[in-house]
């Protein structure tokens, strides 16, 4: 009996390790996977700086002249920029001053938080828009795929790369070490455009002074109360929010919480603090509604 029981336990002891292997195995087969499908494709451009680039600070004009012309109620014309040679190449000028001068390489050109802040948040954009640009048509930027699509939008946010200050960068990076983790401001949200049409408007102008304050905060106040973005819905007893309330939902909850202000609706208590009066009269009607949020719309924000 005794002797069967070792037995069985051993035979136990050797298919467990032989289980701990195997598992470790597939782990080390997973991380190598994903190591080879996330190898970043780098987005190069050959182009000088835009004409009378600054010696000093950083000159955003060239971009915002072409956002002033193919910008349309915050949506892009892909097509009129995609077809005009010059444009692409104006756009690529300036990619090449983003590539040369960030506010990491050369803090000395950006000697206040707004201009840093402003540059990489035009930065994102201008990146989201050359890729879309560079591969148009494109029905949505989830169609840019990694090796093995393991999570939507792999391809296009964490595999594509762009150079600022002489770094390569992916766009994922780039807004959540770049942007939000140096920024406790979750209204940065609602400037940055990822090319779909669930995204915020695109902005032809940030300002890159104390105006850049008036700009967030119109920005999400805009976002909040467009009707798509933040429903109340009384006959089914729930609030629908935009997906980026989901995703982000621990940075709106925390700024709530630094304004010492009660967080038990999660985000709905901080799209409150930007809420325009007929929204936030609804909002006072659905303390005890039901959250969800709605999928989003990953077609490409294009005006045409």
């Amino acid at each position: 009996m005794s002797s069967n029981v070792e037995t069985v336990a051993a035979t136990a002891s050797t298919h467990w390790r032989y289980l701990v292997v195997a598992v470790m195995l597939l782990l080390l087969a997973a991380l190598g996977l994903w190591k080879l499908n996330t190898r970043a494709t780098l987005v190069t451009v050959d182009a000088e700086l835009p004409h009378n680039f600054p010696a000093e600070g950083f000159d955003h004009d060239s971009f915002e002249q072409l956002l002033s012309r193919f910008v349309v109620d915050g949506r892009v014309d892909y097509p009129g920029w995609h077809g005009d040679a010059a444009a692409r190449k104006r756009l690529d000028s300036y990619l090449a001053a983003l590539a040369a001068y960030s506010p990491d390489s050369h803090p000395e050109r950006f000697r206040k938080h707004n201009a840093a802040l402003a540059y990489w948040m035009y930065a994102y954009n201008a990146f989201v828009i050359k890729a879309i640009v560079d591969r148009w048509p494109l029905a949505r930027v989830t169609d840019v795929k990694a090796p093995v699509e393991v999570v939507r939008g792999l391809g296009f946010f964490y595999t594509l790369a762009f150079v600022v200050g002489g770094e390569p960068i992916t766009l994922y990076d780039l807004e959540h070490n770049k942007i939000i983790k140096r920024t406790s401001d979750p209204r940065v949200h609602f400037v940055l455009n990822c090319g779909s049409g669930g995204c915020p408007a695109i902005r032809p102008k940030l300002p890159t002074g104390e105006a850049l304050e008036t700009l967030l905060q119109q920005a999400a106040a805009d976002f909040v109360n467009e009707p798509r973005n933040v429903v109340v819905d009384h006959e089914h007893r729930e609030i629908r929010l935009s997906q980026i309330f989901e995703w982000y939902e621990d940075e709106f909850v925390n700024d709530v919480r630094r304004r010492r202000l009660p967080t038990s609706q999660g985000p709905v208590a901080w799209v409150r603090l930007v809420a325009g009066k007929r929204l936030l009269a609804e909002l006072d009607k659905a303390a005890d509604y039901e959250v969800r949020y709605v999928p989003y719309a990953w077609e490409v924000n294009s005006a045409h």
